[in-house]
This record gives C-alpha cells, structure tokens and sequence, in this order.
C-alpha cells in the first residue's frame, strides 16, 4: 500500500511539473500567441461557424423560417442536381477549363522565377517582377474590357489589323472553340506573375555552396538549373500542385460571369454558373449549398488522393 501511495504521489508531482512548465512556456511565447489571436478569430468567424449552413444543403431552406424550421428533404437536392439535364456538361466544363489551367498556366510560374533567379542586376530583376505583379492586381472587369477592346470584331485591335491585312475578321468573344483557350491566357496574364513570388521564395532559400559545387565540376547555367534549383524546390511544387488540385471544381466565377454570352453557354456552363442561377437569381438557396458542398467533397477527394500519391512516390506531402 505504501508502494503504491509513493507512486500516486510520484505521478502527481510529475503531472504538476509539466502543468507548470507547460505555464511558464506559455508565458515565455505569450506575446506571440496575442499575434496569433486576431488570424485565430479570423478563422473561426469566417470559415469555421458558416460550415454550419452546410446542413441548408438537406432542407428545403427558407429564409422567413431559417435553419431551424426549414423543411427536411434529406438528399433530394442532391439527385436532383446529378439529375440534371446539363450535369455532365457542367462537369465536362468545369474539369476542362482546370485542366487547361492546371497544364498551361501551373508550369509558367515555375519557368519565370527560374528565369528571373538567374538575373544578376538587382534592379533589372525588381523592374521585372514589378510588372509582372501589376496585373494581378487590376479589377477582372478591366481584364475583360481589355480583352473586349483587344478581340472583338467589331472594334477590337487585332480584327481592325487583320482587316487591314485583308485578312477576313473572326468572332474570338462569340466562337465556343476559342473560349476556353480565352480564359486560360486571361489567367495567365493577370496572374501568372503573383504566382511566381512563392517560387522566388523557395529559390531564394538555395545554399550559395551547392551552386559553387556544381560550378567547381564544370556545370554551366542550365547544369545548375537542373541539378540543385529545381530538386531543391521540388517539395514546394509538390504541395501547390496537390493544393492546385483541391481546386479542380472550382472557376473563377467573377471571370466567367463577365466573359459569358449566350453563343458561348455550351462550353461556359459551370457549377458556378448554375449555383448563381438558382442559389442567387431564383431564390434556391438550398441548391446553391448543394453545389458549393459538392465541390468542396471533390476538391478533398482530389487533394486527399494526391497526397497519398505524392507520398508513395517519395515526396512530402501537405500532412
């Protein structure tokens, strides 16, 4: 008995020593955990507590009655969207549209830090990566004007030139089998070069010696490239292209919405497109829910797949 009272009190005084050094570590890091709290709330507020609307997604949801009240339809909503008449168009688009993006625009970020990395004038570079970044930050009503101004067959600049070369003019905007191609370069020129910062980042972290190493063997420019850039970013474009992934249900619906026109509808036809049709202009709040909680299940399917393979190839993966 006595034996076992000298461990009672043993494992006691063990738990109240780690109680207290677990305090005086948070009292060394408190000012950092304030730092964190705004980000934390953020969070919460933001992203956590709405998940609790998901649950409109099996109502028949009415605003005048709220969550509480609504009507219970368990899945209906769901048959009815994989129902659907124009669901796999829908799919089709949606999947098509990401795969141009993923194929065409993922890689250029990559290029382009790497070209801009081997840039030795400082403020050559700093030019670049300036003009680079404007874009990103202009308004997709500007890019679409843009690409109004630029395309259109009436007043556009490349048709007036195309006229002048006694060429015949072209429906760019209005033609179904140049839409995708169209939006695939609008992301690329607006953001292909706030892509790269990470990249740059990640590039910027190589050890100097490595570089020497190589150069030591008789590596040229291209060698190194190669041989330790690109190795030594290559769990950064692991993670993206796995996070890239878990956005392959998604499009940019501010784009599309503004790029859209009835000639186009077959090859524009989106779950965006559809969730702002019935969730917003139709009053169908349930089948908006519906839609984005579809898309969100693909998009971890997708990511959780790609990271188990990216794992068994030898990679770190995102967890």
């Amino acid at each position: 008995m006595e034996a076992e009272a000298i461990k009672v009190e043993r494992a006691r005084t063990g738990a109240q020593t780690n109680q207290g050094r677990r305090w005086k570590k948070y009292m060394k890091f408190r000012y950092i955990y304030l730092l964190t709290l705004p980000g934390f709330f953020y969070f919460l507020l933001f992203k956590v507590v709405p998940m609790g609307g998901l649950i409109i997604a099996f109502q028949n949801y009415s605003p005048s009655l709220g969550i509480l009240q609504s009507q219970w339809v368990g899945l209906e909503n769901f048959i009815d969207l994989f129902t659907y008449d124009h669901f796999y168009k829908m799919l089709r688009n949606t999947l098509v549209i990401n795969l141009f993006n993923l194929c065409f625009f993922f890689p250029l970020p990559i290029v382009i830090s790497l070209m801009l990395n081997e840039l030795r004038h400082e403020w050559f570079k700093r030019l670049n990566q300036s003009i680079l970044y404007m874009p990103h930050f202009m308004s997709w009503v500007v890019v679409a004007s843009l690409t109004f101004f630029l395309l259109s067959q009436d007043i556009g600049i490349i048709n007036k030139y195309i006229a002048q070369m006694g060429g015949e003019t072209r429906s760019f905007l209005t033609n179904p089998d140049y839409f995708w191609g169209l939006l695939t370069a609008q992301n690329i020129w607006k953001d292909v070069g706030w892509g790269t910062i990470i990249f740059l980042a990640a590039t910027a972290g190589v050890d100097p010696q490595l570089y020497e190493a190589v150069e030591m063997d008789g590596a040229g420019r291209w060698r190194k490239i190669w041989h330790v850039t690109l190795p030594a970013i290559r769990s950064t474009i692991v993670i993206l292209l796995v996070l890239r992934l878990g956005h392959m249900a998604d499009v940019g619906f501010e784009q599309l919405l503004l790029m859209i026109n009835p000639l186009v509808n077959e090859v524009a036809d989106v779950f965006d497109t559809y969730a702002f049709t019935q969730g917003v202009q139709r009053g169908q709040i349930s089948v908006g829910v519906t839609v984005g909680l579809f898309k969100g299940l693909i998009g971890l399917i997708l990511v959780v797949m790609a990271n188990k393979i990216v794992k068994r190839m030898g990679h770190e993966g995102i967890y």
